[in-house]
C-alpha cells in the first residue's frame, strides 16, 4: 500500500535539481506547492513528504518554508551519509535531526542512510549498526540504501561522472546485497524494523529478487520511486504497472521525480519544466492510478463499509 509520497529527492542537490537555473528555488517550490494541493484533493488523508535533502541544511528548509511550501506536507525528508560523502562524523546523526526539528513543526524522516563497501565490508558493518543505534526510535522513519548494489554498466546519477574519483564510485557499493546476488556481512546484522530504500530502474530485472530478499529479512516498509521521466517512455505503463502490483505488500514511500527531457527548460532530467504545473499533472496522474483504486478497495472491503453499505429497509408509510 502507497502510504507516504515524496515529492523530488535531494532537490538541494545540484545532480538532482539544476538551481543553477532556479538559484532560489523558487520554481521547485511552486511547482512542488502544486502538486501537493493537487495530490491532496484527490487523496486528502496520504502521507505528502519534502523530497530527502542531502546536504542537511537548515537555511534550505527555512527558504522553502518562506515560501508557504511546508505548509502543504507532512514531513520533511533528509538524506546522511557521513562515513562517504558528508563533512560530519556519524554520531552527529541525532543533532542534525534536531537541527531541522528546530526550524519546523513538521516530523523529520530519514529516508536514505547508508554505508558503502568501497573500502571495505567492515565498514559497513559498523556504520549499519551504529546507525541503528542512533536513529531508530529517534525518527518516525528510516530508510537504508539499499538493498542492491548498483550494476557497474548501469552508472550513477551524478553530475560529472567518473571525474568525480572515489566519490563517484562509492554509489556502486551501497546494498546489502552484490551486484553479482551474493549478501555481504552487514546483511545478517539488518534490523527489519528499519525500512529499505531501493530504487528500480526501468523494466529492472531485479524486482523478483528484491521481492524475495525483502521478504527473507521481514521488511515491511520500502521507499522506492516513480520516475517522472520514465513515464513518457514507450511501455511506461505497462512497466510501472507490474512495479506497483508487484510491491503491494509493502508499505510505500514513493518518491516523483526526474523531468523528462521533452518537458524540461533544458533536456536533463534535473531541469525546471517548461510548465511547473506538468510535474502536478503527473502527481495526479500516479495518484488516480495507483492510490485512489487501492484505498477505495480497502474502504469497500471493510466490514464497517460493507454494513454501511446495506440496504436501508425504510418503514412502510401506508
Amino acid at each position: 500500500m502507497i502510504e507516504a509520497l515524496k515529492f523530488w529527492n535531494e532537490p538541494n542537490n545540484l545532480s538532482h535539481w539544476d538551481f543553477e537555473m532556479d538559484p532560489e528555488w523558487r520554481e521547485f517550490s511552486d511547482m512542488t506547492r502544486l502538486a501537493a494541493v493537487t495530490v491532496r484533493q484527490l487523496c486528502p488523508e496520504l502521507c505528502l513528504v519534502l523530497g530527502g535533502i542531502s546536504p542537511i541544511d537548515e537555511r534550505f528548509i527555512r527558504l522553502l518554508a518562506s515560501y508557504g511550501l511546508l505548509d502543504q506536507l507532512d514531513a520533511v525528508a533528509v538524506h546522511g551519509f557521513p562515513l562517504d560523502w558528508n563533512h560530519w562524523r556519524l554520531d552527529e546523526w541525532p543533532a542534525k535531526v534536531a537541527s531541522i526539528e528546530a526550524i519546523t513543526d513538521r516530523p523529520v524522516w530519514v529516508t536514505e542512510v547508508g554505508v558503502s563497501t568501497f573500502g571495505a565490508d567492515e565498514v559497513q558493518l559498523f556504520g549499519l549498526q551504529r546507525t541503528t543505534e542512533l536513529l531508530l526510535g529517534r525518527v518516525e522513519r528510516i530508510f537504508w540504501y539499499s538493498l542492491f548494489d548498483l550494476p557497474p554498466a548501469w552508472g550513477a546519477t551524478t553530475r560529472h561522472k567518473e571525474s568525480e574519483g572515489s566519490a563517484y564510485y562509492r554509489h556502486f557499493y551501497m546494498g546489502l546485497i552484490r551486484a553479482d546476488g551474493t549478501p555481504k556481512p552487514a546483511i545478517n546484522h539488518f534490523n527489519p524494523a528499519l525500512g529499505i530504500c531501493q530504487w528500480f530502474h526501468f523494466e529492472d530485472p531485479r524486482l523478483a529478487s528484491a521481492i524475495d530478499w525483502l521478504r527473507r529479512l521481514g521488511v515491511k516498509k520500502l521507499r522506492t520511486g516513480i520516475s517522472w521521466a520514465d513515464w513518457h517512455r514507450p511501455g511506461a505503463l505497462e512497466w510501472f504497472d507490474r512495479q506497483m502490483h508487484a510491491l503491494q505488500e509493502f508499505d510505500l514511500t514513493v518518491t516523483l521525480c526526474f523531468t523528462p527531457p521533452s518537458r524540461g527548460r533544458r533536456s536533463c532530467h534535473t531541469s525546471p519544466p517548461l510548465a511547473l504545473e506538468e510535474f502536478a499533472w503527473f502527481a495526479a496522474e500516479v495518484v488516480q492510478r495507483y492510490v485512489v483504486p487501492e484505498r477505495a478497495s480497502q474502504l469497500l472491503s471493510s466490514p464497517t463499509t460493507k454494513k454501511q453499505q446495506e440496504p436501508t429497509l425504510w418503514p412502510s408509510s401506508c
